[in-house]
């Protein structure tokens, strides 16, 4: 599957966008299953100033960005792909304050973001344009091309093209959207022949609009292409441009191998609530597919290990309802011993005699934890379970969420024949664990051997392989090194009815012939794609190598990776600026591991009597007031701004502890004294009770109370009360509820909306945030995360406000010294004061979630736990 989407912010003037995108196309050429794609973004400031232009495309994550341009002013500035220690080297000289790398972004389950920024003068002009290639992955029987759309202006040259070229033979095509009119639909045309598609999408301005009074566009969502090829050949389809080969291998209507699934579950104290519920639903639903002939059990563990039955059980109609009985039971406590886990699943397999001779064995690990209890060193564990299994089944790891080290899972299930996903914790969990069990449910070859004349080809990709399952395709490819007339393939394989042995001859100059004079093609695209399946290869390899083979097999990967100009994790992208402007940043390719939340260290130290000032509205710069979140996970924050007089409690601070940062965190809680580059991270204790006393204040009549979700690690509600006038407002992921003399007025989050009580205002911007503001009264903010958790964050503005009778667990930091209080000879009466007493901390690195996206690398700070 190919994704991309192009997000352009524009400042806006006199309700019309200062800064607009006057033409926009996308144009992709898809040949043989390679999508290389082509964004042209050009972009107009009409206003009579200077302004900033983001340039924002979402992409694959299994997609590698090949070029990238600026063109200003008739000046082209390109980004040119360096190794990534020598493009960070480039890039430290070129830039003395700070860095910015890591323009490309994970964003969600199937994309990363790349985003650049430039400031244009007045009325002029800039184009961007980017592009990016992967190989489409066929799934479930089909390709998919997906092209997120989120212009969020109207733009009056806007087209998508989508040209695909398949010599095989088109099967079937179609297009969906999830933004379609029947106005827009007149702006889609689809032509089609036995080999060749093109696909046209160009609205004009007035189909765009959502209506004829409205300058707001209808394109925001998916826009989306699906196909299939035909397939005649048994021995597959080889294709040749220019000596390199590509070898397409699908058979279909063969027979499915029966499976013994054992499914092993994490049921630990983290998987309480929402995690368990999905796993329960997706079981249920999974015990359903099986097939009459599969045999199944559970391993449940926890700290424990609990097997449900002491062999497999076939899936008769009778075990799989005292399945269902059982998966209904299942509970979350304790620890999590994954090894443990994982050797009884492997024993169980190894001595159960009952189990069909021509049958494929699998394992399938849930789990949202990492190893604490039993074994806890991961490589002991990665090798434990590669000595167990031994080859003789395939280990499939599933990530639950993002306190899961995602390496650890993804060796030891690359090492054992499997591979490992990341199961994002959104609403659909239960779907994607039941999409993931459908992509392995029908294997109907195993051990495939690809075999091709050893003296005639260089560079062969991977060519052997455990499992195939139904609805997928095996693709090897290769340089053809000898004058050949012919290519023979050979092709060896166990089904289950018997073993196989396929064999083709296919003629070169006709091979080639078949793509002479086709418009479609882009470049030499199947030495494109050979050096593209390659690099895969052997960055997969890398994980799963002993130590002393890694850096083998990287330096290949880098070297195919700068010869074909492909930003993958070895390279950057640097992308330069014009001169008056910071002249470069990085382009970073993200992996699957950088999405994980690393486990917390120990506290350490105690932090005792340390008191300072809070800063005055004179000392807030980026951010007004003080502000706090705690969504946990991934998104949470508890700030103010900076304060110029608190330099000497800080240094005490540090003496005393003098710790050095060891540990990659998400924050729940941060405090910042940016003038002194300290900050304080203040968390929950996830012990405590759901419903938490965040803050009141009596002279303002104002009190805030949260409710945390599943987990306990974000918010998931707010109640904001005030006394005058006595107005209730509950925020919540789902809307907000505005209370007041027994009637409630509902606000949803799809539309920006607003409500006013008696001076009192409260405003729903639509998808973004809820704001309650009374004059002379602080003001507090409810900000919506939809990724990868939908939670909650909480803001406080205008915090001189408060009184001096503040209370809560935020509210203790917002009290004021009072007169005659000498105990800090340099705080003056009226002053606010920060107050902690006799805390454990640790010195840790945390992400800064109060921009978008996330500081990278990670801020330090010291980190207090505390109770409500």
């Amino acid at each position: 599957m190919v994704t991309s989407s192009l997000i352009v912010l524009a400042e806006t003037l006199a309700q019309k966008p200062a800064v607009q995108i006057y033409s926009l196309h996308v144009d992709c050429k898809v040949t043989s299953r390679f999508a290389h794609t082509v964004i042209t973004s050009r972009i107009v400031n009409r206003a009579n100033e200077s302004r900033e232009a983001t340039f924002e495309v979402e992409l694959p994550k299994t997609a590698f960005i090949t070029n990238f341009s600026m063109s200003i002013d008739g000046q082209v500035y390109p980004g040119i792909i360096k190794e990534k220690a020598a493009a960070q080297n480039a890039y430290d000289r070129a830039v003395s304050q700070g860095q910015s790398a890591g323009l490309v972004k994970i964003t969600d389950r199937k994309l990363e973001k790349f985003h650049v920024s430039v400031s244009i003068a007045a009325t002029s002009k800039v184009t961007f344009e980017l592009t990016y290639e992967e190989l489409l992955k066929r799934q479930l029987g089909k390709y998919e091309l997906l092209i997120k759309v989120r212009p969020k202006q109207l733009v009056k040259h806007f087209q998508i093209d989508v040209h695909i070229f398949e010599p095989q033979g088109i099967h079937f095509l179609e297009t969906d959207s999830t933004f379609m009119t029947n106005e827009l639909t007149e702006a889609l045309t689809k032509v089609q022949n036995e080999t060749k598609a093109h696909i046209l999408f160009k609205p004009t301005l007035d189909q765009q609009k959502i209506n004829s009074e409205l300058d707001e566009t209808l394109l925001n969502g998916d826009f989306v292409v699906r196909y299939d090829v035909k397939r005649d050949a048994t021995a597959g389809d080889i294709q040749i441009v220019n000596g390199y080969f590509v070898h397409y291998f699908a058979p279909q209507e063969m027979p499915v191998f029966p499976k013994n699934v054992f499914f092993v579950i994490d049921r630990s104290g983290s998987m309480t609530g929402r995690k368990i519920e999905q796993t329960r639903d997706a079981l249920l639903k999974i015990l359903q597919d099986l097939r009459p002939e599969d045999h199944f059990n559970f391993i449940t563990f926890s700290n424990k290990v609990v097997e449900w039955k002491s062999s497999l059980l076939p899936a008769t109609e009778e075990n799989v309802a005292s399945a269902a009985a059982f998966v209904q039971t299942l509970t979350a406590r304790g620890g999590t011993d994954i090894n443990g886990a994982l050797l009884a699943a492997v024993s169980t397999l190894d001595k159960d005699e009952g189990l069909p001779e021509r049958s494929v064995s699998m394992i399938i690990l849930l789990t949202d934890g990492q190893p604490t209890s039993g074994e806890r060193n991961v490589e002991v564990i990665q090798e434990n379970i590669q000595k167990a299994v031994n080859g003789k089944y395939a280990l499939f790891c599933l990530g639950f969420g993002f306190d899961v080290s995602y390496k650890f899972l993804e060796k030891m299930a690359l090492s054992n024949g499997g591979i490992a996903r990341r199961i994002y914790e959104n609403a659909d969990a239960a779907l994607q664990l039941q999409g993931f069990y459908q992509e392995v449910a029908t294997p109907i070859l195993m051990q495939i051997e690809m075999q091709y004349p050893e003296n005639a080809i260089e560079g062969l990709t991977k060519n052997n392989f455990k499992l195939f399952f139904e609805g997928s395709e095996i693709i090897v490819s290769g340089k053809i090194s000898s004058e050949l007339d012919l290519l023979p393939v050979e092709i060896k394989a166990q089904s289950h009815m018997s073993d196989l042995t396929l064999k083709e001859e296919a003629n070169i100059k006709e091979k080639e012939q078949v793509f002479q004079n086709q418009r479609y093609i882009f470049g030499n695209f199947i030495e494109r794609l050979w050096a593209y399946l390659t690099i895969q290869q052997l960055l997969e390899k890398v994980i799963s190598a002993q130590e002393e083979d890694q850096k083998a097999l990287e330096a290949q990967a880098l070297d195919l990776s700068l010869r074909y100009s492909f930003v993958t994790p070895l390279t950057s992208m640097v992308v330069t600026k014009p001169s008056d402007q910071q002249q470069e940043e990085l382009a970073n390719k993200p992996t699957e591991a950088d999405n994980e939340k690393p486990s917390s260290l120990p506290a350490g130290a105690s932090f005792k009597k340390f008191r300072s000032r809070m800063p005055s509205e004179d000392d807030i710069v980026a951010h007004r007031g003080m502000s706090a979140s705690l969504p946990g996970r991934r998104h949470s924050e508890f700030k103010s701004g900076s304060n110029r007089k608190i330099s000497s409690a800080v240094s005490r601070f540090r003496d005393h502890l003098g710790a050095q940062p060891t540990a990659n965190e998400h924050p729940q809680f941060l405090l910042q004294l940016p003038k002194q580059n300290e900050r304080i991270c203040l968390n929950i204790d996830k012990t405590a009770q759901t419903s938490v006393h965040l803050l009141s204040d009596p002279e303002q009549g104002l009190t805030v109370m949260g409710k945390l979700g599943d987990g306990m690690n974000h918010f998931v509600q707010f109640d904001i009360n005030y006394v005058n006038p006595p107005v209730q407002i509950r925020v919540s992921t789902h809307g907000t509820t505005v209370s007041h003399n027994n009637k409630s007025t509902q606000l949803s989050w799809t539309k920006s909306a607003s409500s006013t009580i008696q001076g009192l205002r409260v405003s729903v911007e639509k998808e973004r945030s809820v704001t309650a503001s009374l004059p002379d009264m602080v003001t507090v903010k409810v900000s919506l995360v939809r990724f990868p958790d939908t939670l909650l964050g909480l803001y406080f503005l205008n915090t001189d406000r408060f009184s001096d009778k503040v209370s809560g667990v935020l509210g203790q930091f917002y009290s004021k010294a009072q007169p005659g209080d000498n105990s800090n000879n340099n705080e003056r009466a009226g002053e606010r004061l920060l107050r902690a007493y006799e805390h454990q901390v640790s010195r840790l690195l945390k992400k800064d979630y109060r921009l978008e996206p996330a500081s990278d690398p990670a801020v330090s700070c010291w980190s207090i736990n505390l109770t409500p």
